[in-house]
């Protein structure tokens, strides 16, 4: 695999990473900015949307870093366990690249990975994973992937957007454990990313910062505590 196609890879870890607690946090919506830094490439901008429409929610991730883009779209049902309902993403390298999409019986047996992150965030609050727990779902192709996570010690992070007490997870690959990726997630919002780091071989190779958000329609940038 060359540099390129390596880091166009990793675009695609980075928007997933990638049954909810029945204490659960309700869903809010929000729309999220972020600046992403990646070794070796200038720092862009990811944003990351939650919406409602109707009974549903949709999650929207969208990234690109120099000639490598990526979007993902996940249509879900949030109650006590999470119900994927459909995934699109498209992917671009040097112009060309390829469009993918999921639902019916294949969301039915587990979730896309948009529906994963949130399904994460809320288990990092409810589950009690210090040692190790595992959460399947499908790629943006419908192959069975798997992660395993530990929740950390809460901190407190001072982001370009605010101040925030965070839930911090680690995350691994059962078939690849030299890359670890640790997600912060608001302990209140659930699917809300304040930061992520991307490590491999003992190296921090990219990491995400939560640089503006709105919540609930409020415009919370100017919030020193990000509340």
């Amino acid at each position: 695999m060359s540099p390129l196609q390596r880091r166009c890879a990793t675009l695609a870890l980075l928007l997933l990473l990638a049954a909810g607690s029945a204490l659960a946090a309700q869903p809010r919506a929000f729309d999220a900015r972020y600046r992403l830094e990646v070794a070796g490439w200038p720092s862009t901008s990811v944003q990351h949307r939650l919406s409602r429409d109707g009974a549903h929610w949709q999650s929207d991730m969208r990234a690109s870093i120099a000639v490598a883009r990526g979007h993902e779209r996940s249509r879900f049902i949030a109650d006590e366990t999470i119900r994927a309902l459909h995934y699109a993403s498209s992917y671009r390298l040097l112009g060309i690249g390829k469009n993918y999409e999921l639902e019916g019986e294949a969301l039915a047996r587990l979730p896309d990975r948009q529906s994963a992150l949130f399904d994460l965030s809320r288990r990092a609050v409810g589950d009690d994973c210090e040692a190790s727990c595992r959460l399947r779902y499908l790629d943006h192709r419908g192959r069975e992937e798997q992660i395993d996570y530990r929740r950390l010690e809460r901190s407190m992070l001072e982001l370009p957007a605010g101040r925030f007490e965070a839930i911090r997870v680690e995350v691994t690959e059962p078939d690849a454990p030299e890359r670890r990726m640790v997600f912060s997630f608001h302990p209140d919002v659930p699917g809300l990313l304040l930061a992520m780091e991307y490590h491999r071989d003992d190296e921090q190779r990219s990491q995400l910062t939560l640089t503006h958000l709105t919540l609930d329609g409020t415009d919370l940038a100017s919030s020193p505590k990000g509340n």
